[in-house]
């Protein structure tokens, strides 16, 4: 049972001390000259601060440990959330201040997607055993290529105004919603409803037109925070894992499809562009907003229901992420998500 008391404390605490939090942050970016510069792949015309995921990471974080306090969440779930969490955060921050190398960020990636399904407890899921997938190992294995790749797919759909911040919250929202009602632990739902207002806070000033970007500090830690909230609900049976996959389906589908045509036509896949599905939109309708507001309608009026029914008729689950998820993935390709460069 959630308490009112704990609910109200994580949505006000999170959503205003991340909205003064990422005031700060831009005032210090704009001072140290933490700019993104537009270059020919960018999709804004004026230096933007950037690196305010910096105010959420440290809210959210703070949330975490406030939750432990109150004795909602174990030691080894925040260890796992907020120890992973932090090295993430730590290693885009450096990047947002100077260009690591892909391979670096990329084992560090791997290394803290293995340290939080060590401290979950490993994973295995009923989905993994229909396709004859047995054992923690498999689940594991496959889990933490999921976490890496979902901290790089949130880097790779950041890349206009207010986008991955709106589909954090809806994710976050929408899974508290689903986990609830299915029986989820309640510091975990406590959890994603924090991550939700830490980013609600942030967003105030990331809406179009942005005044603050995510940078590679928020980009990934939110891809990373989200994919560990949703390993870690689904391993203690409150949903099945479709339904996290289902409720990201916008950004999985279009960072996928994009990556594989690239990969398939030899391109160098690692570098930067400006072929994904949302990016040729934006451009095609020459403002950020209408592009944002459509994602957030898929995801509302298409996405949810889905995630709903999948939870509900776990037998289902995979059919209905084939269904929810195979329109999309039309749509990516109809707008060129992955096509050769303008």
């Amino acid at each position: 049972m959630i308490f009112a008391f704990e609910l109200l404390i994580a949505l006000s605490f999170t959503v205003l001390a991340a909205w003064a939090a990422t005031g700060v942050v831009r005032r210090h970016a704009i001072r140290v000259a933490l700019l993104d510069i537009p270059n020919s792949r960018s999709s804004h015309a004026m230096p933007i601060a950037r690196g305010g995921g910096l105010a959420i990471v440290l809210v959210y974080l703070a949330a975490l440990l406030f939750l432990h306090l109150l004795g909602l969440l174990d030691a080894a779930t925040v260890t796992a959330l907020a120890g992973g969490g932090a090295l993430i955060a730590a290693v885009g921050y450096l990047d947002d201040r100077k260009t690591l190398p892909a391979s670096a960020r990329f084992l560090v990636h791997v290394l803290t997607a293995a340290w939080v399904v060590a401290f979950l407890g490993g994973f295995a899921d009923a989905f993994l055993r229909s396709f004859g997938l047995h054992g923690v190992l498999v689940g594991s294995t496959l889990a933490i290529l999921a976490l890496a790749w979902m901290t790089n797919l949130f880097n790779f759909m950041d890349g206009i105004d207010g986008i991955a911040a709106s589909e954090t919250v809806f994710i976050c929202c929408a899974g508290a919603f689903i986990g609830w009602w299915h029986g989820a632990d309640a510091g975990l739902t406590i959890a994603m409803l924090a991550l939700a207002g830490a980013t609600v806070g942030f967003l105030v000033w990331n809406w179009p037109p942005a005044k603050i970007f995510l940078g590679d500090v928020g980009s990934g830690f939110l891809g990373f925070s989200l994919a560990a909230l949703g390993i870690a609900v689904s391993a203690r049976g409150a949903m099945p894992i479709e339904v996290c996959v289902i409720l990201g389906g916008v950004f999985l589908v279009d960072a996928t499809c994009t990556l594989l045509r690239r990969m398939l036509r030899g391109d160098r896949w690692y570098e930067a562009h400006r072929t994904h599905a949302y990016q040729r939109l934006a451009r095609r309708w020459n403002a950020h907003l209408p592009v944002t507001v459509v994602v957030i309608a898929v995801n509302v009026l298409w996405l949810f229901p889905w995630a709903c029914a999948a939870a509900q008729f776990r037998a289902l689950a995979p059919s209905f992420t084939v269904a929810a998820l195979t329109p999309l993935i039309v749509a990516a390709l109809v707008f060129g998500a992955g096509g050769r460069e303008e």
